[in-house]
């Protein structure tokens, strides 16, 4: 039954029909963002004007535009609509207000849903910088994003500390990520408080690996028992470990060819460790002749023992890859998102939401940036995220973007 007060609309044709934003429709298509909202349980239960569909685009659209109030990000969804009509009918932003609360009915859980629904490695058999011995390059690793200097998200997310017991000027949410080296294309991640470790936000994300992967991880990852877990998924693991006092003890078992050697690794701190199987691992000690006079000296530690698979240097030399996920992350914090920009949502939930927004947003950029390398016979990292990104903005205004029915 209709509520009190309401008119049935000179059309009937919604809001959420009407919207499409080029590439991003073309990558969560919107029968399956009807699906993750449904299951979610955020369908709305009477007529809209945002519904559901549009405001799960429209968290995707407040990361093609952050600088943007909330008007020109849906004026963006929308300027076709008139025109589609023949400019025989009118279709007038709602307000502020109402896309705030729209917001808050949809909450984050249908973003995070279509992000884990959709984001897969994107590398082609014969893309190059996407493979090692058969295996696909994967890399892990953290950043943080400020978040609006609200009480509810301070006492959420927490914030740094800095010198003589002060605090940074932000709130802080904390991300952890699995990206696809050769790609930039990030295809898993998890989303904490600034106080959670990076090694308590890596385990959810283990059960993204498979057979076939070899993932990179920095010297900060890395302990026993992350590395036991980690190795059980099938997937092959490349991570670099402290060389200090505090460092993995492995024990010697033999030199290879290479001048990589294998060993044991286990821990010894307590009975029940010492009884645990020893894990066999590959291990690789080696510095890059810089021009300093005291150079860096790099362990890894791999589940790879066959130098004659894969020699130490073709190790050490897929090792840098690791940074690529850096360069995701600067994609997404410093183009994506634009330097120094703090998320705009005053609530927690709100600030989730935002940030799967901006995770699907780069996912789609990059699929899109991944298709054009394949067509073009190129290396993706050839291909300009800047200039992607601007593509991406074109697509969704287009005009001729807007189809006037359902599929």
């Amino acid at each position: 039954m209709p509520r009190a007060g309401w008119v049935k609309p000179e059309s009937d044709r919604r809001l959420s029909d009407l919207v499409s934003v080029g590439v991003l429709t073309r990558v969560f298509p919107p029968d399956l963002v009807d699906e993750v909202v449904a299951a979610a349980g955020r369908t709305e239960q009477r007529h809209r004007s945002l519904p559901a569909r549009v405001m799960a685009y429209f968290s995707i659209g407040m990361a093609l535009y952050s600088e943007g109030s909330y008007e020109d990000v849906l004026a963006q969804l929308t300027d076709g609509l008139s025109w589609v009509s023949g400019w025989q009918q009118r279709f007038k932003p709602p307000s502020k207000s109402a896309i705030f609360q729209a917001r808050a009915r949809l909450g984050s859980e249908p973003l995070a849903a279509l992000f884990e629904r959709v984001a897969v490695p994107l590398g082609t058999e014969a893309m190059p910088g996407v493979w090692l011995a058969g295996r696909r390059l994967v890399a892990i690793d953290g950043t943080c994003l400020d978040v609006a200097d609200t009480p509810v998200n301070a006492d959420y997310f927490g914030r740094a500390g800095v010198n003589k017991g002060e605090q940074a000027a932000f709130p802080m949410a904390r991300v952890l990520a699995l990206a696809e080296c050769g790609t930039h294309a990030i295809f898993a991640a998890n989303v904490g408080v600034y106080a959670e470790s990076e090694a308590a936000l890596t385990v959810p994300l283990l059960n993204r690996l498979e057979k076939g992967m070899l993932l990179t991880a920095d010297r900060g990852f890395f302990s026993y028992a992350l590395w036991r877990t980690a190795s059980a998924t099938g997937a092959d693991l490349l991570w670099r470990v402290r060389t200090d006092k505090a460092g993995p003890k492995p024990v010697h078992l033999q030199d290879l060819p290479d001048g990589s050697w294998l060993a044991h690794l286990q821990q010894t701190h307590s009975a029940a460790a010492r009884r645990a199987e020893p894990m066999k691992i590959r291990v690789i000690d080696y510095t890059i002749d810089d021009g300093r006079d005291n150079p860096t000296g790099y362990r890894l530690f791999t589940t790879m023992l066959d130098p004659d698979e894969v020699t130490a240097v073709d190790l050490a030399a897929a090792y840098t890859q690791r940074w690529e996920i850096e360069v995701a992350f600067d994609e997404l914090k410093t183009h994506q998102r634009g330097p120094r920009t703090v998320l705009r949502s005053k609530s927690p939930d709100l600030v989730l939401q935002e940030i799967w927004g901006h995770l699907c947003c780069h996912y789609a950029i990059r699929s899109l940036m991944t298709d054009a390398a394949a067509h073009a016979g190129h290396d993706p990292d050839r291909v300009s995220f800047v200039a992607a990104l601007r593509i991406t903005r074109q697509s969704i205004a287009h005009q001729g973007d807007f189809s006037p029915s359902r599929p």
